[in-house]
């Protein structure tokens, strides 16, 4: 997969998020034939200074995939409202006061990384956004309602985030993995 899990590729492109390690990625109820596994939020997560891109996030993958295959290939980038996790009103404040801040930034590398996906020849950009259906857990709501928007809000805002890195790529096909 060449990635620590299917989100890691922004922390590994874009310095600001602070200190985490794969538990930022895998906090939560998880739920497989031997019961639940509860892995807690690692506390400290959280930007601490403006983002700023040192690569692409996916360019590079899908290059590769591309120079080995004859058909289309599909790459995959991270939602903007996933990356809710990494903002904390107690260690992003300085850097982001806002969540609303963060996620601007946010949307902002993702939509210049699809931008050089169609450069080099992207059709088809998969949005990975699980965010959606772990909402629907009271426990996982409550702390996405905890950073200052209703759920309500968080699925409108969401689809307006999704939506403002999408928008303006006729030529690309669009799929979400929720």
């Amino acid at each position: 997969m060449r990635r620590q899990s299917f989100q890691s590729q922004m922390t590994a492109a874009v310095s600001g998020f602070g200190d985490f390690d794969l538990d930022a990625f895998l906090w939560g109820e998880w739920y497989d034939e031997h019961g639940v596994y509860k892995k807690q939020r690692p506390r400290r997560l959280g930007a601490v200074e403006k983002l700023r891109r040192l690569r692409y996030l996916s360019a590079d993958e899908f290059s590769y995939l591309k120079g080995k295959t004859k058909r289309i290939p599909k790459i995959t980038i991270p939602s903007p409202g996933l990356w809710a996790n990494f903002w904390s009103p107690r260690y992003s404040k300085h850097a982001y006061p806002t969540l609303d801040t963060f996620v601007a930034d946010i949307v902002a590398i993702l939509r210049d990384e699809v931008t050089e996906l169609v450069r080099l020849g992207a059709t088809y950009i998969q949005i990975d956004a699980p965010h959606y259906g772990l909402m629907l857990d009271p426990k996982t709501r409550a702390f996405y309602e905890g950073l200052g928007w209703s759920f309500d809000r968080w699925l409108s805002l969401g689809v307006d985030l999704d939506n403002a890195v999408i928008g303006g790529f006729p030529e690309v096909t669009f799929g979400f993995h929720i």
